[in-house]
Parts: C-alpha cells; structure tokens; sequence
C-alpha cells in the first residue's frame, strides 16, 4: 500500500506543473547610478533657485541688524538711566520708556520669527520641486540606458564610471524642470477648535 501512496504522488507530481514553473522569472538587476548631490546643484533651475535662496537670507540677516541696532541703542539708554536712579522707583516716563521697549522688542523678534519660517519654508519647497520633477526623468532615462534600477551614488561602496547616469538626468532634468518656484505657497491656517457647549445639568 505504501508503494502505491508514493508511486500516485510521483504520478501527480508529473501530470501537474509545479507552481516555480509558471511563477515569473526576475530579471537580473541591471543597476545605474546616479549623483544627486551634484544634479541638484548643477541643474540650471537649481543654481537660479539657490541664488534666488542666498538673496532672502542675505536679506534677512540685514533686516535682523538693521532691527538690532536701534534697540540696542535704546536698551543701553534706558538700563543708564535705571542705573542712575540708584535703587530708587522710576518715574512714569521712564517706564512708559521701558515698556514701549520691550513692546518694539517683542514685535522684532516675532518678525524675524515669521521671515525664519518663510525661508525654511522656501527651502523646503524648492527641494520638493527637484525631488517632484527628478521622479518623473528616472524612468526614461532607465530606459535610455538599458537598466532597471537607479541608485544614489552616495549609498554605494564603490561602482564602475561606466553605471554613471548622472549627465543623462542632469540633462533630462534641465529640459524638464526650466524653472524652479523659490516663494512657499502660505502655510494652512490651523482650523478654530470648535468651543464646547456648556452642559446642562
């Protein structure tokens, strides 16, 4: 009985395609890679946009000295004239001079906050536009060379000059990208949270 469990087993092994043979094959790895450091600096956009970046820091920074400079000043004038008071209460003057110092303090350090969130947001925003436009020239330039794998030059040990697609995708990336935006759409404003109705009891 036994030889006859193993000789139908061996039968129906023969007569039924093993499920390997019908699975799909997978290609071997045929791999290129490419220097995204160096196409995300050298792309024309790129280059225009981290200008247009260097500017509104360049921008900031003067803005920040030009609001430091007179509140210093101010700081210094009304710590000397608590100094000369010697312990002594400050009159009215000279504390509507300190508070409406402190008023312009406050409002200068939410501006340079705002214009701080507006460049890490155009930054930002810049990046995503490379990153957005370089997904849609992988595939062609894939094709182009003949492989179907890109990766980053930066993640290897080491590769051969000959799996370098960096030249294509930088030039795919120039035809396809002539611009880059360098302002940050407005940030969503959050959505009120709806009060709580008092219950009844």
């Amino acid at each position: 009985m036994k030889r006859l469990v193993i000789s139908a087993c061996l039968a129906t092994s023969a007569i039924l395609p093993s499920a390997a043979a019908h699975a799909q094959a997978i290609p071997p790895a045929i791999i290129a890679v490419v220097d995204l450091d160096r196409v995300s600096s050298e792309c024309n956009a790129c280059k225009t946009a981290a200008a247009a970046l260097r500017s509104q820091q360049t921008s900031f920074e003067n803005r920040r000295q030009t609001l430091a400079a007179p509140l210093q000043a101010e700081g210094k004038s009304i710590q000397a004239a608590v100094d000369a008071l010697a312990g002594k209460e400050p009159d009215a003057a000279l504390q509507a001079r300190a508070k409406a110092f402190q008023a312009k303090q406050q409002q200068g350090v939410e501006e340079l906050q705002r214009q701080a969130q507006q460049l890490e947001r155009n930054q930002a925003y810049v990046n995503q536009q490379i990153r957005d436009k370089l997904n849609t020239v992988y595939t062609p330039v894939m094709q182009k060379r003949g492989a179907n794998m890109v990766v980053e030059i930066g993640t290897t040990l080491a590769s051969s000059s000959n799996l370098d697609v960096t030249n294509d995708v930088l030039t795919a990336l120039n035809a396809a990208m002539p611009a880059i935006q360098t302002i940050a759409p407005a940030a969503a404003a959050k959505p009120a949270r709806p009060q709580q109705q008092p219950q009844g009891r």
